[in-house]
């Protein structure tokens, strides 16, 4: 089979291992066809990365100068390095960007940030909620006279952090087409941990990750920026009543979920006129007799009346009444039923790897360098150290050399075969 060139081929990234945004981040420059390197920590077998797609690990440790030293020379070849540690962390290591930049000016330094550098919770630990909370964007979230709800953690780890680093990863080197000239990135948020632990964290930086702040922005930022469209239309009206009982945040019953005869949910987004006529035809609701649509005080008694009808069949039944219709009412898919659904079938939205774990196909879909997702399982901590060493110029003994101090560690299941 002939895989496409991808859009990121040919560019060399180092992903120093951590938690959830990093490793996405990372994902995505390898599933556009990046050489995405995995920095794990020497002389362990665990690793917690879910989405090591396309990767491979190599195994340093940056307890040890030799260590250090490998790390370096792997930066001085490389085009992007993704840091997910704490503030002061890298340059304690002798690893900032004061130093490797000066080494490799092409470089793209990507750190991983939670609050950022200044402000009253610079140096404090934080979770998605917290930063989604500070971003602004919790308060809208949630139904009326409950708790705000977090969207798990997709808003800040993922969206903010992890997706909006690779951008500005892509940004960078298309400006570097023109400058010639890497820079620094601070965008997204790993786990992290307590204040407390600070100076373990500096004695012991690669037995952890957490949270990096440097320069400007932070994943608060990055979450409150996806929410542009929130803070930006709040003179049309669309906010003004309280959380849970507006247009797009649950209010309305024609922008919501119902539950179905069999324990199964619809979604409900007939906003325009229009494609309201075509809900109401669907429920075999006559409008005369409902109230207006947009009559707020209503909003309960329509909800209670769409609940009830929606209870009156299965969800695959409403399907065969909604289907092919404007009503925009669709099935609330579980994990077990996505990919079996017509529309993704068609569009092959999901696809499986080696083993048979279904993932999410690479978006966006480019028409000429599409993405071509590595099929083949995650790799082993350390299974690639000799291979990538050698790929960096280190010779056989220079490698056996650097394992016997245990700056590295070769970990190749196919040896023990």
């Amino acid at each position: 089979m002939d895989f496409p060139v991808m859009a990121l081929a040919g560019v060399r990234v180092l992903e120093l291992a951590g938690l959830a945004p990093g490793p996405f981040c990372g994902m995505i420059l390898s599933d556009f066809g990046a050489k995405v390197i995995r920095v794990d920590r020497a002389n362990t077998m665990y690793t917690t990365d879910t989405m090591a797609r396309g990767k491979r690990s190599i195994a340093l440790s940056l307890k040890s100068p030799e260590g250090i030293g490998v790390l370096k020379t792997l930066c001085k070849q490389s085009d992007v390095l993704i840091e997910p540690f704490r503030h002061g962390v890298m340059e304690s290591l002798g690893l900032g960007p004061e130093v490797i930049l000066k080494e490799n000016p092409r470089l793209i330094y990507a750190r991983l940030t939670g609050f950022g550098q200044s402000g009253k919770y610079a140096k404090s630990a934080g979770h998605d909620v917290n930063y989604v909370s500070i971003s602004g964007l919790l308060s809208r979230l949630g139904k009326q006279q409950e708790n705000p709800t977090f969207p798990l953690n997709l808003l800040a780890d993922f969206a903010g952090g992890g997706y909006i680093c690779a951008l500005g990863i892509v940004m960078s080197l298309f400006e570097r087409t023109q400058s010639g000239k890497g820079q620094v990135i601070d965008s997204s948020m790993p786990f992290s941990k307590c204040i407390k632990q600070e100076a373990s964290w500096k004695s012991s930086a690669y037995e952890h990750t957490g949270r990096a702040e440097w320069i400007l922005s932070c994943v608060v930022e990055g979450a409150a920026y996806l929410g542009s469209f929130v803070w930006k239309s709040q003179k049309l009206g669309l906010w003004s009543r309280p959380r849970g009982e507006n247009l797009l945040d649950g209010g309305a019953p024609f922008y919501s979920t119902y539950m179905t005869a069999d324990g199964k949910y619809m979604a409900v987004g007939a906003i325009e006129s229009q494609f309201y006529k075509e809900l109401l035809k669907g429920l075999d609701l006559d409008s005369s007799d409902l109230p207006n649509q947009m009559s707020f005080s209503d909003w309960p008694e329509l909800k209670k009346r769409f609940t009830e009808k929606f209870l009156e069949k299965t969800q695959e039944e409403w399907c065969q009444v909604f289907d092919g219709t404007d009503a925009c009412v669709t099935p609330v898919l579980t994990f077990d039923d996505v990919t079996m659904h017509e529309h993704n079938r068609e569009r092959g939205s999901f696809f499986s790897n080696d083993e048979g774990d279904v993932s999410p196909r690479p978006a966006p879909l480019l028409s000429r360098t599409p993405a071509a997702p590595s099929s083949s399982r995650d790799p082993l901590v350390g299974e690639h150290t000799y291979e990538v060493l050698a790929e960096y110029g280190y010779d056989a003994k220079q490698i056996s050399d650097l394992q016997s101090t245990g700056a590295i560690s070769c970990n190749n299941p196919k040896a023990r075969l």
